[in-house]
């Protein structure tokens, strides 16, 4: 009875801890997040998904505190966040050329916008813009780093689109990952099912960085490892020619399934096999 009474009593302790623990987390938060901070100045960014930003998240550099997000709106017309930032005074020689990331504070923490200082001798002043940003890291994309299908490309140059046809896209998701030659040079924009040819049209976004892909090269879904996620790899082709803006890959393999597979296996695994009608086939003469 003692025995069970202690173990009972070292429960509750440790349940009144956690909760102790988790009050003054939010208290020093909430603290941390209606300081006042002297003056400040506010910039903006444009962010593609903030995920779970919220306004007054910290604004970082190097680690160091240097501001919050003061509005989070969307931009009319847009698919696009506007977010801005209200930076103290005391940080005002940011490079212009810096880029702004989203990111999470641990596993399953807030997020927050980090700053990454470019190299430009122009300062930004308040109400400029910061051009080069980087959105929220989505789930999906985590899974597939952790499964082996990589990431994605920076994009801080900019992009183009091409689309593709595919007759079976698998479970190929928007942001998964473009390849060529193994490396990460765009992601999937979009997927859409077309109602009059039966089949999907991908729309991959590249980076402008790689804009010497032939018109010829070929599209196909593959699977990153056995039970990995799944990404669009370009094989390039041999033409002149070069894909531009809207242009569309003619030459596309769809994702193979795994009843696929598992037919090869069995027909491959299995040459000696004959027919069930005593060995003769259809071009068999009695």
């Amino acid at each position: 009875m003692s025995q069970r009474q202690s173990y009972a009593v070292g429960t509750g302790l440790f349940i009144a801890l956690g909760f102790a623990a988790l009050g003054y987390l939010a208290t020093q938060t909430t603290s941390v997040a209606n300081s006042s901070r002297g003056p400040s100045y506010t910039v903006e960014a444009h962010f593609a998904n903030i995920g779970q930003l919220k306004e007054r998240a910290p604004v970082k550099v190097a680690g160091v505190r240097i501001g919050q997000v003061q509005s989070i709106v969307l931009d009319p017309g847009k698919e696009t966040a506007d977010v801005k930032l209200s930076i103290d005074k005391r940080y005002d020689q940011i490079p212009d050329n810096s880029v702004a990331t989203i990111f999470t504070s641990g596993l399953l923490g807030d997020q927050y916008v980090g700053l990454q200082y470019g190299n430009s001798k122009k300062s930004l002043a308040d109400g400029g813009t910061l051009a080069l940003t980087r959105p929220a890291q989505q789930l999906e994309e985590m899974l597939g780093k952790f499964f082996g299908a990589g990431g994605v490309a920076d994009n801080l140059g900019g992009s183009y689109s091409v689309k593709g046809r595919f007759t079976n896209v698998g479970s190929l998701s928007v942001g998964a990952p473009v390849k060529m030659a193994g490396v990460a040079i765009g992601t999937v924009q979009s997927i859409q099912a077309d109602p009059v040819k039966l089949d999907a049209e991908v729309t991959l976004s590249i980076d402008k960085r790689y804009d010497q892909i032939p018109d010829d090269s070929a599209a196909a879904v593959f699977t990153s490892g056995l039970i990995g996620t799944q990404y669009v790899a370009i094989q390039p082709g041999g033409s002149p020619d070069m894909l531009k803006n809207g242009d569309e890959l003619v030459l596309t393999q769809s994702a193979m399934q795994i009843e696929d597979l598992i037919g090869k296996f069995l027909v491959s695994g299995s040459p000696s096999a004959k027919p069930a009608d005593g060995g003769k086939t259809d071009g068999d003469k009695h």
